[in-house]
């Protein structure tokens, strides 16, 4: 079902716990914008940050439609999509899709969570 590894997913869960439990990592309370301009913003005091670089990293090598996958599966794990809805959840991130997936996704304070709980929700485990 899933075009991406789940291993790879398990990885990017592991690497985005890593970077967001640093204490010089903060959330806004509120995501004011649609646009991201405010993980960008949390992004720019972390440019060196080799945890984000490797995450990023993986990411970045991913295909596009395996990288729509990973976002699917963020938006799965947070409620946004059922598992009957997987197809269409694909498609959305496909449609929304830029060169910034990476910066996307680590600016999510649940990330690592929502992930996980989308990979559980299609049968899959990181254990």
């Amino acid at each position: 079902m899933l075009n991406v590894n789940p291993e790879t997913v398990c990885r990017l869960i592991n690497l985005a716990r890593g970077f967001q439990a640093q204490e010089d990592v903060t959330f806004p309370e509120e995501q004011e914008n649609a646009s991201g301009d405010w993980a960008i913003q949390l992004l720019a005091s972390h440019p060196d940050d080799s945890t984000f670089l490797e995450f990023k990293s993986i990411i970045d090598d991913l295909e596009p439609d395996q990288q729509w996958e990973v976002v699917a599966l963020q938006w799965l794990g947070r409620g946004d999509f059922t598992k009957d809805e997987w197809t269409e959840a694909v498609a959305e991130a496909t449609n929304s899709w830029n060169a910034r997936t990476a910066e996307y996704l680590i600016a999510h304070p649940l990330l690592p969570d929502d992930l996980q709980e989308g990979l559980d929700i299609l049968g899959y485990s990181c254990d």
